[in-house]
C-alpha cells in the first residue's frame, strides 16, 4: 500500500478486461520502485466479467462504474478524481509495464522539473502471435522509438501527467470521446496550447498484450483514429510540431503515393491493361524504401516471413489514412463536430448531479463550450 507523500497515482481503466488485467496488475506490482512511492487505482467501466474481482486483489482503490460503459476518457477521469498523488500515470489494461517503468517515470520527473506530461512506448517483444499482431504492435514501437524528445500530443497507454496540469486543462474530453478514439491526442494538444512541455521518452516501455486481426486494424485506423483525428485537425488546425509521429510530411507523402498506386491498380483491373501496374509497384517500392528500418526490425524480431507479409498491411494502413482524411473532411463539413449519445446530452442539459456523474460538456475542449 502507498503511503502519504507518494509520487505516482497509477490509474488503469478497464472494461471486460479479465483476460489481460491480471497480467497488467502483476507487472505493476513487480515494479522495482518502492511501493511507498505509488498507489494503484483500477476503474472498472461497467464490466460484466471478473474485472472488478481481479482488480480488488491488487489495487489500493477500485472504482466500479455501474451501467453501460462510458469509455476510457470517462474512466480515467473518475480514477483521477480519487487519486492522491502529484503525478497521474495512465496504463492501459492490456499493457504490462517493465520492472523499471515506474522508476523511469520518477527519474524523468526529477530530471525534467518543468515537464507537464510525458509518455513511453510499447516494447519490441509483443507476445501475441500472428502477422497482424506482430506488425501492429511493432509499428507502434518503431514510430515512438524514432521520435524521442519534445512531443505535440500525449499517449495514455503508458504516460504520465502532472495532476494540477490535468485539472487545469480540463481532463480527458469525456463528452466527445465516449469510446476509445483520439482522446489522449486531443488532451495533449490542449496541454501544449496551455504552454506546457510534453516529452516522448521511448526507454519507458510496456509490453502490449493486444491480439490484432485485420478487421480490428481497419476499424482502429479508420473509425477510431483516422476519422476522429482528421475532424480534430480540421477543428483546431495542425499543430506547429506536426512533423512528429505520424503527421510528419513524409507520412503525408506516403499516403498520397499509396493512393496513386491503388488508383493505378484499379485502372489496370478495369481496363485490362498491365502498364499501370508499374505505377503500383513503384508506390510499393517507395513505401518500403521509406520504412526499411521498420522492416529490418520486423525481420530481426519475427523473421523474414513477417517482414514480407507486413508490406501489404503497411499499404492498407496508408490507404486507411487516405480514406480517413476524405471521410473525416466530409463528416466535418456536412455533419459537424462529434456529439455524445442522446442520453448523455439529455441528462447533461438537465444538469443532473449523480454518481457516477453524467459526462459533462468540457469548458476547454477544442470543440468549444457549446460543442461546436
Amino acid at each position: 500500500m502507498s503511503e502519504a507523500g507518494a509520487l505516482l497515482s497509477v490509474i488503469v481503466p478497464a472494461h471486460q478486461a479479465s483476460s489481460d488485467l491480471e497480467h497488467c496488475l502483476r507487472a505493476i506490482e513487480a515494479s522495482d520502485l518502492s511501493r511507498s512511492q505509488w498507489e494503484l487505482i483500477v476503474v472498472d467501466d461497467g464490466s460484466t466479467d471478473d474485472t472488478a474481482q481481479i482488480a480488488s486483489r491488487h489495487a489500493d482503490s477500485v472504482v466500479e462504474l455501474p451501467g453501460k460503459p462510458r469509455g476510457p476518457s470517462y474512466a480515467r477521469n473518475r480514477g483521477a478524481e480519487v487519486a492522491r498523488c502529484k503525478w497521474l500515470v495512465f496504463v492501459d489494461a492490456d499493457v504490462c509495464v517493465h520492472r523499471d517503468t515506474l522508476r523511469g517515470f520518477k527519474e524523468v520527473i526529477e530530471r525534467e522539473p518543468d515537464v507537464a506530461a510525458f509518455f513511453g512506448s510499447y516494447d519490441a517483444d509483443p507476445p501475441a502471435r500472428g502477422l497482424p499482431s506482430k506488425y501492429r504492435n511493432l509499428l507502434h514501437h518503431y514510430v515512438h522509438q524514432r521520435n524521442a524528445g519534445e512531443a505535440e500530443t500525449f499517449w495514455a497507454g503508458c504516460g504520465a501527467i502532472r495532476r494540477d496540469v490535468f485539472w487545469n486543462v480540463g481532463m480527458f474530453d469525456e463528452w466527445h470521446f465516449w469510446r476509445p478514439q483520439v482522446e489522449d491526442i486531443e488532451l495533449g494538444r490542449r496541454i501544449r496550447r496551455a504552454g506546457h512541455r510534453i516529452l516522448l521518452v521511448p526507454e519507458i516501455q510496456g509490453r502490449h498484450l493486444k491480439r490484432w486481426t485485420l478487421r480490428n486494424i481497419l476499424a482502429a485506423d479508420f473509425k477510431h483514429r483516422g476519422v476522429p483525428w482528421t475532424r480534430l485537425i480540421m477543428t483546431e488546425g495542425a499543430s506547429p510540431g506536426s512533423r512528429t509521429l505520424n503527421l510528419r510530411p513524409i507520412e503525408k507523402w506516403l499516403t498520397v503515393v499509396t493512393g496513386i498506386g491503388a488508383l493505378a491498380l484499379l485502372f489496370a483491373a478495369i481496363f485490362r491493361t498491365p502498364w499501370p501496374l508499374l505505377i503500383s509497384l513503384a508506390a510499393v517500392a517507395f513505401v518500403v524504401r521509406a520504412h526499411l528500418d521498420f522492416y529490418r526490425l520486423l525481420r530481426r524480431q519475427c523473421g523474414f516471413h513477417i517482414a514480407i507479409g507486413s508490406i501489404p498491411l503497411q499499404m492498407v494502413y496508408y490507404l486507411g489514412n487516405a480514406a480517413s482524411s476524405v471521410w473525416g473532411w466530409l463528416t466535418h463539413t456536412f455533419v459537424g463536430p462529434p456529439v455524445p449519445p442522446p442520453d448523455v446530452a439529455a441528462f447533461e442539459e438537465l444538469d443532473v448531479d449523480s454518481w457516477p456523474p453524467i459526462p459533462k460538456r468540457p469548458e476547454k475542449s477544442v470543440w468549444g463550450a457549446d460543442g461546436h
